[in-house]
């Protein structure tokens, strides 16, 4: 049985504390206890990066497959619940289209459009909301032309991710699944059907190329319900963590004058802006692994079927890899060690699309709105336990007499 005596700082942790401001607090168990039990987690927090690495890349004894896992109950096995051949099995029909060349080919015409007519509508306003109103909604978009659903637009594929997001989080915090959710995932199950039926006449408009559902039926190595779970699966990742990504990017950058100013003179820099936002607070902040055999880690005696959580926010401010940890320094020259997208098999699949977003994002909000600034009247911080966002983004710009070239 874990003791308090034994894990002082991690049993003093409190939710509040993790979701409103966790990083003074995962220094200290980084320090101290970087492997520690949280009772109000009910598990482990892993915060040292080399000890988050090893739980990450070693599915075998810190795997997802369990029935704990809440993703899986509401849309059943996926990449992202399953291990080994299974869990090959299941992503390989999406990986060759979210490889780097793959994705600027595919997709970067149509989301520098897209961010361009979305900062574009809100530029004679000369302020705006921009997680809600530029971040999200171009997430979105991404999301529902990757998939190519047939009969379903963005305003579809955000009811649905809502809906189903909504019943997972009622599992993980021990409740009934909304319903809602079951019928938003009949859905999207019936759009996933059509698309497929429509095979190869289901493009993406991007490139005129194939849906990637259909890609993934037609490979041969996944059964419709399979497809169904991956694509919302997709959804999840693409719509909540790129959203995250984007408008912390932006916070941070704005939130620091003089690395705003290094960008304005170089923009190439904006790729190192996007590398220090996630190293510095990632859109997902955590990731659950299960023990599959008692393992002594950091110090620390975990049991089969103990729930182990990797702080991805702690590992990417280790200062044994990550000189002054806490800034924001788009000099850093090892910016692209960080884990956001975590590690091992379960690396994020669309990193490359999530970086092309941003990467787009931060150009139009830059080129297009002179004079970019945090609103001094509402002042913002990311928060979240499990996603970590600022909950708005309010800003100001200078409105120009003429149109930008």
């Amino acid at each position: 049985m874990v003791t308090a005596h034994r894990f002082p700082l991690g049993s003093a942790t409190t939710l509040t504390e993790l979701e409103v401001d966790p990083h003074p607090r995962l220094a200290l168990l980084r320090a101290r206890e970087p492997v520690s039990w949280l009772p109000v987690l009910g598990g482990w927090l892993v915060t040292r990066r080399d000890l988050a690495l090893r739980v990450m890349r070693d599915a075998a004894t810190f795997t997802v497959d369990d029935p704990r896992f809440s993703t899986a109950q509401v849309v059943g096995p996926s990449m992202l619940s399953v291990e080994g051949a299974e869990h090959r099995r299941h992503r390989a029909p999406f990986a060759d289209p979210f490889r780097a060349q793959d994705v600027h080919d595919r997709f970067t015409g149509f989301v520098e459009r897209e961010a361009a007519r979305l900062v574009e509508g809100i530029r004679p306003r000369g302020s705006a909301e921009l997680r809600r109103e530029v971040a999200g909604p171009l997430a979105v978009a991404v999301v529902a032309e990757s998939l190519g659903l047939v009969g379903a637009d963005a305003g579809a594929v955000l009811s649905w991710y809502d809906a189903m997001v909504g019943a997972v989080s009622d599992i993980t915090a021990g409740l009934p699944a909304n319903p809602a959710g079951s019928a938003a995932f009949d859905q999207l199950r019936g759009s996933v059907e059509a698309t497929v039926a429509a095979g190869g006449e289901a493009t993406v408009a991007a490139g005129g190329e194939a849906s990637l559902l259909v890609t993934a039926a037609e490979s041969k190595r996944l059964k419709l319900p399979e497809v169904v779970a991956n694509a919302a699966v997709l959804m999840f990742g693409g719509i909540e963590t790129t959203e995250g990504m984007i408008t912390n990017a932006v916070l941070h950058l704005l939130a620091n004058p003089g690395q705003l100013a290094l960008v304005r003179a170089d923009p190439d820099l904006v790729d190192a802006a996007i590398e220090e936002s996630l190293r510095l607070e990632p859109a997902a902040a955590v990731v659950d692994r299960y023990a599959t055999a008692d393992v002594t880690i950091g110090g620390a005696d975990v049991r089969r079927g103990d729930l182990v959580v990797v702080s991805l926010a702690g590992a990417n401010r280790d200062p044994e890899t990550f000189q002054d940890p806490d800034g924001f320094d788009l000099r850093r020259s090892n910016s692209r060690l960080q884990l956001a997208f975590a590690h091992g098999p379960h690396f994020c699949l669309g990193a490359h699309l999530a970086r092309l977003e941003t990467r787009a994002c931060l150009r139009a909000l830059l080129d297009r709105l002179p004079g970019l600034r945090l609103d001094p009247a509402s002042p913002t911080a990311p928060r979240g336990l499990i996603f970590r966002k600022p909950p708005a983004l309010r800003v100001r710009w200078d409105q120009p007499s003429h149109s930008p070239r």
